[in-house]
């Protein structure tokens, strides 16, 4: 994993984006269907988004499991 992560919110979108790296990657889905995850040319995770944000509850975390690399 890198050192610094990059993270977006467009709360308009009810949408983040978290990136581990500036690698350019594609969006594949996870077991949640709320969350996808992003993948290098090799297939490792360099980042994940999540739809929906504000629908989870701040007392219960949201889990994923990001399987690939």
């Amino acid at each position: 994993m890198a050192d610094k992560v990059k993270v977006w919110f467009d709360p308009e979108a009810d949408f983040l984006e978290v990136q581990f790296c500036d690698k350019p990657g594609v969006m594949k889905e996870t077991g949640n269907d709320a969350v996808m995850e992003r993948l290098d040319e090799q297939g490792n995770v360099v980042g994940f988004s999540v739809l929906g944000v504000s629908q989870f509850r701040k007392d219960h975390p949201m889990e994923a499991e990001l399987v690939h690399g």
